[in-house]
């Protein structure tokens, strides 16, 4: 593939300093660059001009943009942080601002060096960015075996990559770090890509401290012997940690600096950490030890090119609209409402599961300390008739997951959870009986 001299140009401006990152990246990845000399940079020379006939939008007689009352009416947002392009990689501001969150939420991260987030259109569409940056088809993404099963449309459909799974936990009921030191193992040294979400979509659970400092042990481990790992964070949780002694920070914070060949990429974002499921904003982050301006520089534009080739640019009304929640001054104290009461349901149901020794006899509880679900795998049932059974005889949804079934809590009225777990054990004793 012959590549645009936009892109050789980032290309030696990551070499410079990090040639282990550029052999991370994929040949998309690779030849991808943020278009400096077309349509961007013409619009932007012309801004400010008395006849600006360059951009895409239409404007009213007066230079305003020209929208339907019918949807202005129905927005309180200033016309111009609503109804405008947005940049491809995000408002600046709100950028600038995310940035100055992540510090405060995992601080573990001040005083070390990333990259500005770059604003995706969630996590689904930051996950696909990643993809489309560092995977080839053949290459090997290393996760555990409970994921979200849209990383099977994401990585291996869209993108030729291959899936490979280990065990969850281990014996003992904690994250299986031996499985993914493992993996990481496994054939020649090069390239390694691993996936990792915590809280974790569909068991609910999130490593210990021990846990997480053996995760970032063995990973780094694996960059000094000569791989080159991605490590691709999903944080789509972050923040809904229920128990004591579980590593509440990202663990983007001690990975972000933990070697040179060991690229930290954070995709995070407001769906479910500020509950707005619906606004599609979400962040991609780097961080690799010795991490210089022009290297990071050098991956926003890459970023920032890809998705401008894949959706131009995320919603400006949702960006908009989250920069003044964020500024808001009762920020805080409604997202410490909306914590304690997935708090409180996480609470009834270890309150229910510990009432009832009897509910064993019919499914266990997948070990589950945060995020919106937990999951219980049947003792005898099959985990799909015991799903179908549930929905037809007692009007309850849940979701099978490959012999397991995922709760979500999170969805669930605190007052119905005792019915939801009395109507599992009972829609399995049914089955069994």
């Amino acid at each position: 593939m012959s590549l645009d001299p936009q892109a050789r140009q980032l290309n030696d401006a990551i070499a410079q300093t990090h040639p282990q990152v550029l052999e991370m990246l994929s040949k998309r990845g690779q030849a991808i660059y943020f278009p400096k000399l077309g349509v961007l940079s013409q619009s932007a020379e012309a801004n400010g001009k008395e006849i600006n006939a360059t951009i895409g939008i239409a404007l009213e007689e007066d230079g305003s943009p020209l929208c339907l009352p019918s949807l202005s009416d129905s927005i309180k947002l200033p016309k111009s942080n609503a109804f405008t392009y947005a940049p491809s990689p995000g408002r600046p501001d709100l950028r600038k601002l995310w940035k100055e969150m992540m510090v405060r939420k995992s601080p573990g991260l001040q005083g070390k060096t990333f990259s500005q987030p770059v604003v995706c259109s969630a996590l689904t569409h930051g996950l696909s960015m990643a993809a489309y940056l560092f995977c080839d088809a053949g290459d090997k993404v290393l996760l555990p075996d409970l994921y979200w099963e849209n990383y099977d449309l994401i990585f291996n459909l869209a993108y030729g990559a291959e899936l490979e799974t280990f065990p969850t936990f281990n014996a003992a009921g904690g994250f299986n770090v031996e499985g993914l030191r493992a993996k990481l193992n496994q054939g020649a040294r090069g390239k390694k890509i691993v996936c990792l979400n915590f809280p974790n979509n569909p068991s609910g659970y999130t490593p210990t401290i021990e846990e997480a400092q053996a995760i970032v042990s063995v990973l780094k481990q694996a960059a000094e012997a000569g791989d080159k790992v991605v490590a691709l964070l999903d944080d789509a949780y972050f923040g809904l940690v229920f128990e004591k002694g579980v590593y509440e920070e990202s663990i983007f914070a001690p990975l972000c600096d933990a070697h040179p060949n060991l690229l930290a990429v954070k995709i995070d974002g407001a769906t479910k950490e500020d509950y707005v499921w619906g606004f599609r904003v979400g962040f991609m982050t780097y961080g690799v030890q010795g991490g210089t301006p022009a290297l990071y520089e050098s991956l926003e534009a890459k970023t920032g090119g890809a998705i401008r080739g894949n959706i131009s640019n995320s919603s400006h009304p949702a960006q908009s609209l989250l920069l003044a929640a964020w500024s808001s001054p009762g920020y805080a104290e409604e997202k410490k409402r909306a914590y304690d009461l997935l708090k409180t349901r996480y609470d009834k149901v270890r309150e229910i599961l510990a009432a009832h020794p009897e509910y064993r006899e019919a499914f266990t509880a997948l070990p589950f300390n945060s995020g919106y679900f937990m999951c219980i795998k049947p003792v005898k049932a099959e985990a799909e008739a015991l799903r179908k059974k549930l929905l037809a005889e007692y009007s309850t949804g849940t979701v099978n997951f490959g012999g397991i079934l995922r709760v979500a809590f999170s969805a669930t009225p605190t007052d119905k959870l005792a019915r939801l777990f009395e109507n599992l054990y009972q829609a399995a004793r049914g089955l069994t009986a």
